[in-house]
C-alpha cells in the first residue's frame, strides 16, 4: 500500500492524464471565437479609410473648369457677381435698332429761299430740303451753295443731291441713344436755317428796291 503523501501527488497526474487537452484549449483556444473573427473583418474596412480619403484628395485636381469656376483658387480674388450681371444689363441695353430719325422734319412746308437762274436739270424743291435739313454745313456754308449754283455743272448738283442724301440715309441708321444728339442739332440747324432764310429774303428786298429807284431814276432822266 502507498501512504498518503505519495497518493496525494499523484492525484495531479492522474487528473491530468484523464484531460490532458484541458489545458491547452484553455491556454490556446479562445472562449468566444466569433468575435475575433468579426474584429479581423472589420480591420480591413477601417484600413481602406486611408485609401478612400486618399482617392478623394486626388480626385480634386481632375475637376473640370466648370466645376472650379465656382470656387476660386488660392490667391485669386473672388469675381464681384454683380459686377458680371452689371456688364450683361449693359449688353443686354445696348439697342442698335435703326431709330429712323429723319433730317428736315421741322422745316416749313413752303421754303422761302429762290435759287438764281440756271441751267441745270433737278428739282429744285427737293435740293432745297435736302441742303436746309443738313447738319453737316453751317449757315454761311449753305448759302454760298445756293449762290454758286448757276457755277455749277450738271455733275456737280448731281453729287451735291447724292451727298445729301447718303447723310440723311446715315443719320437714319443711328440707334435710339443717339436720337437726344440728333434732335438738338436738327433744331439748331433748323434755327440757322430760318436765318438764312431771313437774310435772303431781305437781301432780295433790298436789290428790289434798288432796281426800282434805278428805274425811277432813269424815267425822270437822272
Amino acid at each position: 500500500m502507498m501512504d498518503p503523501q505519495q497518493q496525494g501527488q499523484q492525484q495531479p497526474n492522474a487528473g491530468q492524464a484523464a484531460n490532458p487537452q484541458q489545458p491547452q484549449n484553455i491556454n490556446n483556444q479562445p472562449a468566444n471565437p466569433q468575435p475575433q473573427q468579426q474584429a479581423q473583418q472589420q480591420v480591413p474596412s477601417q484600413m481602406a479609410k486611408p485609401t478612400d480619403q486618399n482617392n478623394h484628395t486626388q480626385s480634386i485636381p481632375t475637376q473640370s473648369p466648370a466645376s472650379n469656376s465656382t470656387n476660386p483658387q488660392a490667391g485669386m480674388p473672388p469675381q464681384d457677381p454683380s459686377s458680371s450681371a452689371g456688364q450683361a444689363d449693359s449688353v443686354q441695353e445696348e439697342d442698335k435698332t435703326p431709330a429712323n430719325f429723319q433730317l428736315g422734319t421741322l422745316l416749313p412746308a413752303e421754303l422761302k429761299v429762290q435759287i438764281p437762274e440756271n441751267n441745270l436739270n433737278f428739282d429744285e424743291q427737293y435740293f432745297l430740303r435736302l441742303l436746309a435739313g443738313s447738319i453737316s454745313l453751317s449757315k454761311d456754308e449753305k448759302k454760298r451753295i445756293i449762290e454758286s449754283i448757276p457755277k455749277l455743272k450738271q455733275e456737280q448738283i448731281d453729287e451735291l443731291i447724292k451727298i445729301f442724301e447718303e447723310e440723311k440715309f446715315k443719320f437714319s441708321q443711328l440707334s435710339k441713344k443717339h436720337v437726344p444728339q440728333l434732335e438738338k442739332l436738327a433744331k439748331q440747324h433748323y434755327q440757322d436755317w430760318i436765318d438764312l432764310e431771313t437774310e435772303v429774303v431781305q437781301t432780295e428786298k433790298k436789290r428790289e428796291d434798288e432796281d426800282k429807284a434805278d428805274e425811277i431814276r432813269k424815267s425822270l432822266g437822272l
